[in-house]
């Protein structure tokens, strides 16, 4: 059947029983130029409608985990499968087309151009027909949207500008959404606006991969939490459990921790690797990271 340019080549994630993963990554090793690799060797996955928040320690390999499954980024083995389908080294506009958007980190409006302007751009493989049928859609569903539609981007604020971001990415409906740090430098008003943008997503069975800087706000909005360090998943499972654990809710979600708590706390991490695995991140860490490194075997 014929299709509309840009619009979804592959089945909705709709057709997807809901234990069957819309994205997912197994065993990806991913790193820029000729340095050691930060993802090494992650798996992870995303089912149709929930939310996966990524969470770790900064240089962990979130955003780079974003950018490989977006396409950004070309991994250098394992698979990265999008309802099945394998997408690893696919160009970014394809995986637009087949329901996949990603949200970079920061603020990636026109200031000079209007909110219209900046929405229609999302739009720019559509026919003029479908394209107009989205703008419509976009306006009636970001309020913010259509009464700014013919201001100036940059007269927004950064919450508003995150909404016109997010308008954008809508205009393709994609499946799923990647979300890098949404609420990076906003105030807390306007985080919390974006928090609840993102939950409307969901209701709307979108599928949204998270990392963010407000660690505990995101987890208590997930439905499952991964976390990372040196580029792989050393804990996974339901956001609820992640938050109900006081040593794990400390180090990484906020909160002061004491080193006998980050002991325990590795100690709980290093029951999910083998000393195999161990030694093989021993083998692969960077002299930079090494300190990091050492810090995760101590005691």
């Amino acid at each position: 059947m014929a299709t509309e340019a840009g619009t979804h080549t592959s089945p909705p994630s709709g057709g997807l029983a809901l234990s069957e993963p819309l994205l997912a990554l197994d065993d990806v090793v991913a790193g820029y130029g000729h340095a050691a690799p930060v993802l090494r060797g992650l798996s992870l996955s995303v089912r149709p409608g929930e939310i996966v928040c990524l969470v770790g320690p900064n240089g962990a390999g979130k955003s780079t985990v974003l950018r490989a499954a977006s396409g950004l980024l070309k991994p250098r083995s394992g698979r990265i499968a999008l309802r099945g389908e394998d997408i690893g080294g696919a160009r970014p506009e394809r995986l637009l087309a087949k329901g996949l958007a990603h949200v970079l980190q920061g603020h990636s409006v026109f200031g000079e151009m209007t909110v219209g302007e900046n929405v229609a751009l999302g739009g720019y493989t559509l026919s003029r027909t479908v394209k107009r049928q989205r703008i419509e859609h976009v306006r009636e569903r970001f309020p913010i949207v259509r009464e700014r539609w013919g201001d100036l981007s940059g007269l927004l604020s950064g919450g508003q500008q995150k909404m016109v971001e997010f308008a954008r990415a809508m205009m393709l409906d994609p499946d799923i959404l990647l979300l890098d740090e949404p609420s990076c430098g906003l105030e807390p008003r306007a985080a919390s606006m974006v928090f609840s943008e993102i939950d409307r997503l969901r209701s709307m069975g979108k599928a949204v991969l998270l990392v963010e800087q407000h660690a505990r706000s995101a987890m208590e909005l997930a439905d499952r939490g991964c976390v990372l360090d040196l580029g792989v998943v050393r804990i996974e499972g339901e956001a609820s459990d992640l938050l109900a654990n006081p040593k794990l809710g400390a180090l990484y979600l906020g909160g002061g921790v004491t080193d006998e708590e980050e002991l325990r706390v590795e100690v709980v991490l290093d029951e999910q690797i083998s000393l195999d695995n161990a030694l093989s991140l021993d083998e692969q860490v960077s002299p930079e990271e090494a300190p990091r490194q050492s810090r995760w075997r101590r005691g």
